[in-house]
């Protein structure tokens, strides 16, 4: 492209952004196939990792492939979504900004925190008094030193998780339903994928996966949400 009368080069514009939330442009239909093809892509991955270990009939894999599972698992979480955000070949930061990556207001964002915090706890608590403790695996001692468990835990899967169940389902799911139902139904489906660590925690993290993506709405950016998710799981860490 070329500027009138003058021959010098234009930069062609950058994709649209959406300037309000949701920011995403692919919709349900894709962010559901999206969380399934980064499912896929996860245990693909994760697959060479199983077939050397050799668990045997007890099934419990080697420190090693349960590291490398759990790396497999983020890389399809991340990628996925910036594949899916990446649609007519925009830039990785374009991709990054329709996922939630952006500024935030720290007044709002700390007011928001403390408003989801203080509503899971209420929701924990009142869980328990009915249900009982929640059980689940605990999973991270089996990335062996704690420096690797900080990581994987914490970071890694702070940062997969939101990309993939707020950023990319939320924000297609948001753009064809009222709040609190995608923010609802992204929570379910974020739960239910945590079945296989424990049935009777699955409730808690439905409504964890709830209030995140109601957070993420408030405030405007996912990142306030990967914070929040990176102290959540700091805090199980610290429980073992």
């Amino acid at each position: 492209m070329t500027e009138a009368g003058s021959g010098a080069p234009v930069p062609a514009p950058l994709a649209p952004v959406a300037p309000r939330f949701p920011y995403s442009n692919w919709g349900p239909r894709v962010a559901i196939l999206g969380l399934l093809a980064a499912i896929g892509l996860g245990i693909m991955l994760g697959v060479p990792a199983v077939v050397i270990d050799q668990p045997g009939t007890s099934g419990d894999l080697g420190t090693g492939a349960n590291i490398a599972v759990q790396i497999a698992t983020a890389i399809g979480f991340i990628a996925v979504p910036l594949f899916v955000a990446s649609r007519g070949g925009v830039s990785l930061l374009i991709a990054l900004r329709r996922l939630g990556v952006r500024r935030f207001r720290a007044w709002t964002a700390l007011k928001g925190m403390a408003v989801a915090i203080g509503a899971y706890f209420l929701f924990a608590v009142l869980y328990t008094m009915i249900a009982g403790e929640p059980e689940q695996d605990e999973i991270a001692e089996a990335f062996g030193p704690v420096p690797v468990q900080i990581l994987l835990v914490v970071f890694l899967a702070s940062v997969g998780e939101e990309l993939c169940f707020r950023g990319m389902l939320f924000g297609g799911l948001r753009e064809r339903l009222p709040s609190f139902a995608a923010a609802l139904l992204s929570g379910a489906i974020f739960g239910a994928l945590h079945a296989v660590t424990g049935l009777s925690a699955v409730p808690p993290l439905i409504a964890f996966g709830t209030i995140m993506a109601l957070l993420y709405e408030r405030t405007g950016s996912i990142v306030p949400c990967m914070v929040l998710h990176g102290l959540n799981n700091s805090a199980a860490l610290l429980a073992q």
